[in-house]
């Protein structure tokens, strides 16, 4: 099952886009997304997130 982003919750600091090993996270706006598509579900960017807005879908 993928990772998502609490949209409402996430401040945009894009710690969670470069500790992604396939490079699934993008900005979308002011915010980042996880395409679910591409995302292997191994949760690098769940502890590095400083809001803790990454969780399982």
């Amino acid at each position: 099952m993928a990772r998502i982003i609490k949209k409402d919750e996430c401040i945009n600091c894009g710690a969670c886009e470069p500790v992604c090993p396939v490079g699934c996270i993008s900005e979308v706006g002011e915010k980042r997304f996880i395409k679910a598509a591409d995302c292997i579900d191994c949760g690098a960017c769940e502890p590095v997130c400083p809001v803790s807005c990454i969780s399982e879908a």
